[in-house]
Parts: C-alpha cells; sequence; structure tokens
C-alpha cells in the first residue's frame, strides 16, 4: 500500500502539509494563512481537510477566504469527509502522506473535555506524520523565533532536532534551546531516609554534571546548525518542567517528540508528561513523529 512508505520516511523535508479545517472556528482564516505560508516556505504541496458534512456554505466560505489570501485552487487539493473525526484525519495522512498536520490548539482545557480526550489529544498521540498546533495563527504568519526543544535521551531526540534545525533555518529563528528535564526532586526523596543532607547535594551535583554532558554530546550528535543553539537543564516534573520553562523564557515554539505508545484513559487521570503540555500550552507546540523508530 502506498502508506507503507511512512515506515521508513523521515520526519523532515515537509513535502505534504495538511491542515485540518474547522468552519465552527473563528480562526479558521488565521489557520488557513498559516498553512499557506508554511506550504511556501518549505515548498510543500498543500492540503486542506474538512471532517464533516459538505455544503454550499461551508464551500462559499471556504472559496471567500482562499480568494482573500491569494490561494490559487490549481496548487492546493480539497477533502471532504465524513467520519470520526481522529480516525479519519489519520487516515488521510497516511494516504496521502502528510509530512506535517496543522491545527487550531486552544491553550487550556478544562472539565469533561480534559478527561474524555478530544481530537487534537487524539492525534497527538496516533499520528504517523508531525503535528504543529498553532494557539494563536494569524493571518501574517507567526514568527517562530524563540524555539525550545526537548532534549530527553530517546532514540527520537536526535531526528526531532534536525527537524528543529530544519524547521528554524526555514522559518527565520533566532534561537534555539535545548532543554532536559532533570527530576532531582525525586532523588533527593529516594535518598532521604538513607542519606546525609550533603550526601544528597552531592549526587545531585554529580548527576547535574552528568546530565550536562550527555546534553551537549546528544546536541552534537544532531550535526552543524545555522541557528544560536544553547543548552538548559530544568529541574522538576517530565512535561510540567519544560512547560514552565518555555512559558517563563517566552518562546515561540515548543518542540517534543511523539509519545512512545498510544496513552489511555488512565495517562490522563494520572498525569502523563504530555498530559502535562497539553493541559495547558505555554506556546505553540510541535510534535515530531520519528517514523524511523
Amino acid at each position: 500500500m502506498e502508506h507503507d512508505k511512512l515506515k521508513s520516511r523521515p520526519p523532515y523535508p515537509f513535502e505534504t502539509i495538511g491542515v485540518a479545517m474547522a468552519f465552527s472556528s473563528t480562526r479558521l482564516e488565521d489557520v488557513l494563512a498559516e498553512s499557506k505560508i508554511l506550504a511556501e516556505t518549505f515548498n510543500a504541496r498543500l492540503l486542506l481537510i474538512h471532517i464533516g458534512e459538505r455544503t454550499v456554505v461551508k464551500e462559499n466560505t471556504l472559496n471567500d477566504i482562499l480568494k482573500r489570501l491569494g490561494v490559487n485552487h490549481l496548487v492546493i487539493q480539497i477533502i471532504w469527509q465524513q467520519g470520526n473525526p481522529v480516525k479519519t484525519l489519520l487516515n488521510i495522512c497516511k494516504q496521502h502522506l502528510v509530512d506535517l498536520l496543522v491545527l487550531r490548539a486552544k491553550r487550556r482545557e478544562k472539565g469533561l473535555s480534559y478527561y474524555l480526550g478530544s481530537v487534537v489529544r487524539g492525534l497527538s498521540r496516533a499520528a504517523k506524520c508531525s503535528l504543529l498546533l498553532l494557539t494563536e495563527p494569524q493571518v501574517s504568519g507567526t514568527s517562530f523565533k524563540k524555539i525550545v526543544v526537548n532534549g530527553v535521551q530517546n532514540p527520537k531526540t536526535i531526528p526531532t532536532i534536525q527537524t528543529v534545525n530544519y524547521f528554524a533555518t526555514q522559518m527565520g529563528a533566532r534561537e534555539i534551546i535545548v532543554v532536559t528535564e532533570s527530576d532531582q526532586q525525586g532523588v533527593a526523596m529516594a535518598m532521604a531516609y538513607d542519606s546525609t543532607a550533603n550526601q544528597t547535594t552531592l549526587v545531585k551535583e554529580r548527576l547535574s554534571s552528568q546530565e550536562a554532558k550527555q546534553l551537549h554530546e546528544l546536541v552534537c550528535l544532531c550535526g552543524p546548525c545555522e541557528i544560536n543553539v544553547s543548552e538548559e537543564i530544568v529541574t522538576g516534573r517530565p512535561g510540567y518542567a519544560i512547560r514552565q520553562y518555555a512559558e517563563q523564557a517566552n518562546a515561540d515554539l515548543l518542540v517534543i517528540n511523539s509519545p512512545d505508545a498510544k496513552y489511555g484513559l488512565i495517562d490522563r487521570i494520572f498525569t502523563h508528561d504530555m498530559e502535562y503540555i497539553l493541559e495547558n500550552l505555554p506556546c505553540n507546540l510541535l510534535i515530531v513523529h520519528s517514523r524511523v523508530y
């Protein structure tokens, strides 16, 4: 099958960019404008996808938006399908070898929508392509100047950082910060009953030194980058710590690996590292799916 090619396809370059269209959103034009800019920047094919009923009103609305944005119908493909939003989007992305799927995402989800999940949450756990979640899309395009990327020790991280280098170079970013999270509080708690304060401090210092070395080696393995790249270690619970860091650093984009496994309801009740980020997005989020793993 055609989508079997996805299994060995690297996460970049972005040759096909899809955008999920929600006509109920007041930011549809902004999302389409952002997608147009991305497609032009990466010289990618643009796929417009709507999961829902195809009506004359929706078609007229879309045509009006595309006309205002100066989008040529000959260089895009529009897909109208009905069905389960997550499953249908996943199938379309596989069939059309989508490399990047663009969606509008709320910065905060609370109550019932948090526990039962949403289209964004479902896609973030199962998509076989990278996802770009835009929190505040703009007709003029988002400025991705400062990018924070999770430098977790994982086989997926090198392809993720390389994808960030590619994205940052094309989008004119000024700074990439590779961040690793150190749960030193957990180490201190584990040693609390059998160790002195000095011993605990010494272990934490050695841990920080080792983590800094591992992070630097990881960044070096990713190859050269035209953008200024710095390295940071933050202390705290995985997911929560980097979310806080990205928010405090006023990052324009946070980049993380795709999950290693599908999440279930239990992962949303007992918060998983990605859930800390999805429940309260600090900024735009890029989830890189390294399909080679």
